[in-house]
This record gives structure tokens, sequence and C-alpha cells, in this order.
């Protein structure tokens, strides 16, 4: 019998795929006209990999990110280069495609370290190689928490079985077996091996089409439309034999195309496109004082935000879960929040900055989640099983993230009103008054969401490991984050923080906020709160926590000087 939250949730997912199918008819219409695809039909082909159902495209971009470090190869789509590794590996095994980027590591192999990507022959023909490996081995055996030396190298060895396992075949399951767990190519059934076949055939001459003698073919359009059609009879034939054994084990074809959909479109990224064109619209409105391009920037900002809640939609839709599971959907969540907090700010007062600060921050954060997949995994991945409750995942985790929004609108605004002080606008002044008074709305909002998340997740805490506050890294730095809130609101309140003590405050504090929400799981790695540890971006994000606080240093002495020369 179903739980009251499950079928909640459930019809949430319908509602959500319905709105997501009509926004999708949509937006396929308006980009109609793109060259047939032969190879359509393949992309949607069900395989199972990381303890899910997913498309076949989606697997080909996922492993081809993690191998290549991008979602293509010499602007060929990852479905055209993974199948190479399965039908001819030894063509690949002389090409520079495997990327490495730390480089330590590259240093222990010898290789060169301003190169990037290297061939499996040169990793392979490492006589540091077997070395660099045991001592990993070596590391895992003691349970050590792994530096940046050895993920890389942790990485590497990754890279590499996955392509193996690829060229091997073991590693794609396209059908389920008797029990649970699908089958890879090596065990399927002879039918569904030669009707496999057939596919890779129908394949083979697809890639035929990409070759200069084809592409200035005039017959070259009906061919592709004559191998769409093949290649769709194929995979719906080999679907029919590999749903024989378990059809109940059969993914529906509808959360394929969504997912499919979700692929092509690129949500988030077209999200971070137009909040970026919104700051340009802000900024001309400044320049030329047409009051039109406050309507444009508002524009912008909307249309982001809906492809930001498609996004959001369809991750949902297609997970079962709210998309809090990772550092990765936590940026994207915070930044909807930031720009969410940002308009109602800016509907209320009408200052413009806090639009500004929100569409500068959100486009940061969806630009930064779009191109650091190494860091922030963006694949749909299943719950662990700490994790594997909607309730409390929609309480406490989306409560304690949204309000890393509120904090990180409230830092954002703090810059904007650091740069007004470089430009020496007086204390007094209307704009200053108005940055203030929205990074003080921001801290309050973020406050009141973080007090009563730390309460949930203690709740929650109790209810999974038997006790309500455990001091946990987690669990310790997400208290100092709002006790350090706390003392700056307060200060405020009564009076020893003044107009450039809280712009100060804003950048300063968020601090806190960086080590518990990305500190604790990428730096320290310890604690109960492990499904969260992740690897990368530590340099870069200990840059940007310095920079900001030289600037805020830089700045108070330059405000202080101005004003002792302003009593002289």
């Amino acid at each position: 019998m179903k739980s009251k939250e499950s079928v909640a949730f459930a019809g949430l997912r319908q509602v959500l795929g319905t709105w997501c199918l009509v926004f999708a008819v949509l937006c396929f219409s308006a980009v109609g006209g793109a060259e047939t695809d032969p190879f359509q039909a393949l992309r949607a082909l069900p395989i199972q990999d990381s303890g899910r159902i997913k498309p076949y495209d989606t697997f080909c971009r996922e492993v081809l990110a993690i191998v290549h470090g991008k979602e293509t190869y010499e602007s060929r789509p990852a479905v055209e280069v993974v199948t190479t590794w399965l039908l001819h590996p030894q063509a690949w095994e002389g090409r520079e495609f495997i990327e490495i980027r730390y480089h330590l590591l590259k240093r222990a192999l010898h290789f060169d370290e301003t190169q990037k990507y290297f061939s499996l022959r040169q990793i392979y023909g490492s006589d540091r190689l077997s070395l660099v490996m045991q001592e990993l081995q070596s590391k895992r055996e003691s349970k050590e928490k792994l530096d940046p030396y050895y993920q890389s190298l942790q990485r590497l060895e990754s890279q590499v079985s996955l392509f193996r396992g690829i060229a091997s075949g073991e590693a794609l399951r396209f059908a389920p077996g008797l029990d649970t767990a699908w089958l890879s190519l090596n065990q399927l059934s002879s039918g569904a091996s030669e009707q496999f076949a057939t596919i890779t055939k129908i394949f083979i001459q697809g890639l035929e089409m990409q070759t200069p003698a084809a592409l200035a073919s005039a017959e070259r359009e009906s061919r592709l439309i004559s191998l769409q059609s093949q290649m769709t009879t194929a995979v719906e034939s080999f679907q029919t034999l590999a749903r024989g054994a378990r059809p109940d084990l059969y993914p529906d074809s509808k959360t394929i195309q969504a997912e499919l959909f979700y692929n092509s479109m690129h949500p988030f990224q077209k999200a971070w496109i137009f909040d970026f064109l919104a700051v340009v619209a802000l900024f001309l409105l400044w320049v030329v004082k047409a009051k039109s391009w406050y309507q444009v920037a508002w524009a912008c900002a909307l249309v982001g935000l809906c492809w930001h809640i498609l996004g959001f939609g369809l991750r949902v839709y297609l997970t079962g879960r709210p998309p809090v599971s990772n550092m990765y959907e936590t940026v994207v969540w915070v930044s909807f929040g930031v720009m969410i907090f940002a308009m109602v700010l800016e509907a209320v007062y009408r200052w413009r900055f806090a639009l500004l600060a929100g569409a500068f921050t959100a486009g940061a954060c969806l630009l930064l989640a779009d191109n650091a997949p190494v860091v922030l995994d963006p694949s749909l991945q299943p719950l662990q099983a700490v994790l594997n409750s909607n309730f409390w995942l929609t309480t406490h985790v989306l409560t304690i993230t949204i309000s890393y929004a509120a904090f990180f609108l409230a830092f954002a605004l703090g810059d904007v009103g650091l740069y007004f002080y470089i430009r020496g606008v007086p204390e007094s002044a209307p704009t200053l008054r108005a940055i203030t008074l929205s990074i003080y709305r921001a801290m309050q909002i973020g406050v009141g969401l973080l007090a009563p998340g730390i309460i949930l997740g203690g709740i929650w805490a109790d209810y999974s490991w038997g006790r309500f506050w455990g001091w946990d890294p987690k669990e310790t730095w997400a208290l100092i984050a709002l006790l350090g809130y706390v003392a700056v609101l307060h200060s405020r309140l009564a009076g020893l923080l003044k107009n450039f003590g809280l712009v100060c405050s804003a950048v300063v504090t968020f601090s806190l906020v960086i080590m518990a929400w990305y500190g604790v799981n990428f730096v320290l790695g310890a604690g109960l709160h492990s499904y969260g540890f992740g690897a990368g971006g530590v340099e870069y994000v200990a840059t940007f926590v310095v920079l900001h606080l030289a600037a805020v240093i830089f700045v108070a002495v330059l405000h202080r000087s101005r004003q002792a020369s302003a009593k002289v």
C-alpha cells in the first residue's frame, strides 16, 4: 500500500510531466527544420547504468563527459563517439581523447604538463603507471581521505575502465534478465544479438553519410530519411526482444522521451543566457536612461526563470524526487532561489539593484554548473538510502539550501555596495540606503529559513540516526552560519552596524555559508553527511573567498581615509 507521501508526489510528477510535454511541443516546433537524424531511435534505446534506466543518449553523454571532459568530441555527438568505441576500439588506442587535468598527476606519469588530452598508448606506456596505481590501492586499503592527486588518479582509473568496459560490451546493458539485473551485450540471447548487429550496421551506414563525398551528394537527405526509418524499425525489433524476459522492468517510453528532450534543450543553459541578457538590459538602462530597458530586463529575467522551472520540472519528473541530492542540484536550486528573492525585492522596492544582483548571481551559478561537470556532476543519480524520503528532502534540504540563496543575494548586493563605496558615493545617499535595506531584508529571509531548516534536520537525524544533534561537521557549520547572520542582524538592530558595516558584513559572513555548503563536503569530507561529499574546485573557491576578503579590506581602508580627510 502506497504512503500518502508517495501518492502525493506521484500526482506532482504527473502534473509536471504533462506541463513539460506541452512545453516540449512548443519548443520543438520552434526549432524545427533541423537535419534528419538517422540515430534518433538509437538515442532513445533504454540502457541500465549507475542504478537507473536511462536513454542511450544520456549514457553516452555522461561517459564522454567523464572520459573526455565534454559531451562532444571534435564536434561529434556523444552517441556517435561512444558507439565507435564498441565497434572499433583499436582505432581509439592512439587518439588523444582521455582528459587529465591535474598537473601533479601528469608530472608523476612523466607526461607533458601543458598537454590536456592523452591516448591509451601514452597512459599504458608510462613506466610509472603501475607504481602510482599501487599507491592509490594502498590509500584505499588504509581508508585515508584522498587528496586532489589521488582523486585525479582515481578518475583516470575510472576513465580507462569505462572505455574498456564499453569496448568489451560489458558496460552496455540493454536488456533486463530474469532477475532484476540487466544483461550486457555479451549475455544477450542469439536473437537479440543478431538484432543489435543489424542496428550497428545501420549505424555504420549513418556514419558514412558524414564523409565529404556524402555531404556533397544531392541524394543525402533522402538517404538519411531511409536510414532513420531503418534504424527505427531495427531498434523497435530489438526492444521487443529485450522486453520479452521482464516487461515489468522495461521503462515507459514517455519517460525516455522526456529525458531526451531535457538533454537536447539544455534548459539551465538557456536560463543563464537570459539571466545575463537581463543584466545587460539593466546596464543599458543606466547608460541610455530609457525606461523601456527596465521592461526588457524584467522580460529576460522572467523568460530565464521559465527555463529554470522547466529544468527543475523535468528533473523532478525523471527522478521522482526534489532536485537537491548533490552539489550540482543545490547550485541550480540556490540560483533559482536567488532569482525568486531578487524579483520579490525588486517588485516591492523597484530599486533595480536587487534584480541586477539576482540576475548576475543566478546566471553565474548556472554558468558554473554548466561548465564544471568534473566538480558538479549534472547526471541524474538514484538517491542514497539515507536520503530516501521525499518528505524530508522537501522540508529539510530544500529549506536549508534556499536559505543559502537569500544569503547569496545579500552577498551580491554587498558587492554592489562596495562598488559604490569605491566610487565615493556619500554614506547618506539614497542608493546606499536602498542597497543596505535590501541586504537587511535578504538576511532576514535567510535566517528565517535557515533556523527552521536546522531544526527539521535535527528531527530527520533523530529519525535516521537516533539522535537529534551530534556536532557533525555539517550540523556545526550550519549552526555557525546561522549564529553569524543572527549576530549581524542584532548588531544592525542595536545600531552597532551602520550602512558600511552592513555592506562589509554581507560579503564577509557569506564565507560561513560557503564553508557549510561547499567546504564541509569538498574540503573536510568528514561526518555522517557523506552522501554530499565530492572533490575539486578548492583552489577556485579559496581564491574567490580571499579576493572578496581583500576587497573588503581595501574598501574599508579607502573609506576610513576618506572619512579622515573629510574631518580635516
